[in-house]
């Protein structure tokens, strides 16, 4: 819920603002593409996976461990949004080395931050991040998994947010430690090997890939140097 909302007031102020609209609507066919036809995968079917088909593969193979973890509501919320932010990063550093940068590049051809450049990726690389398995399985044991989903909901609210151009006042990144937008356009920027947290900028500053700025690069993006199809399904002998 929380992420629709979130998704849903982006959208209404990026196309409210001239400037931010025109940026959007001066996208490549190719980059609408690729935004657009992973949009429905990551909105709708990842979590349909998620709560359904790997949640019912979970209970026939493991019914006795289905809601075995009971945690205080604090303790839920707090495993998502610390602990799988935490395996995150580290999931999000494996995707920039050589072996699976050609994939994870075509997330990296966003020019412009928009909302809806969140989902651009190949049709499959979702499935490459740690979410996807992690909340399934705990949404499975947890005894209660309302906060751990809640905090799952906001963790994607706020990934949409640092994917816009929207960056609201300094002190959640100061003082709540929030990985904002302008911290994650420095990591679309020509140099992105930095600032690779989801929720929070803490894991980036214990391992020295934090890289603090008060404006966004004047330039972002990389040049896939491929065609479409290729960046839809097989990205892997692109060009340099």
């Amino acid at each position: 819920m929380i992420s629709t909302i979130a998704f849903v007031l982006l959208m209404i102020l990026t196309l409210a603002s001239t400037s931010k609209r025109k940026e959007m609507l001066q996208k490549s066919f190719d980059h609408w593409v690729l935004d657009l036809v992973n949009l429905p995968i990551q909105g709708i079917l990842v979590p349909l996976l998620q709560t359904i088909f790997f949640y019912q593969i979970l209970n026939y193979l493991a019914p006795e461990f289905k809601g075995i973890l009971e945690l205080s509501p604090l303790l839920a919320f707090l495993l998502n949004f610390i602990l799988i932010d935490y395996l995150y990063y580290w999931n999000h550093r494996l995707l920039h080395l050589d072996g699976l940068w050609q994939m994870h590049k075509v997330h990296h051809s966003i020019e412009s931050m928009d909302v809806l450049g969140t989902s651009r990726n190949t049709i499959w690389t979702t499935f490459l991040i740690i979410y996807v398995w992690a909340n399934s399985l705990f949404i499975f044991l947890l005894k209660d998994p309302s906060f751990y989903i809640l905090a799952a909901s906001l963790g994607a609210g706020l990934d949409l947010w640092k994917h816009s151009s929207f960056y609201g006042p300094s002190f959640l990144r100061d003082k709540l430690f929030l990985l904002n937008p302008i911290d994650h356009h420095w990591h679309h920027s020509s140099s992105p090997h930095l600032n690779f947290g989801a929720n929070l900028n803490i894991w980036d500053k214990l391992h020295g890939t934090y890289k603090k700025e008060d404006s966004a690069p004047l330039k972002l993006g990389i040049k896939l140097n491929q065609g479409l199809l290729r960046s839809l399904i097989y990205p892997f002998r692109s060009s340099k």
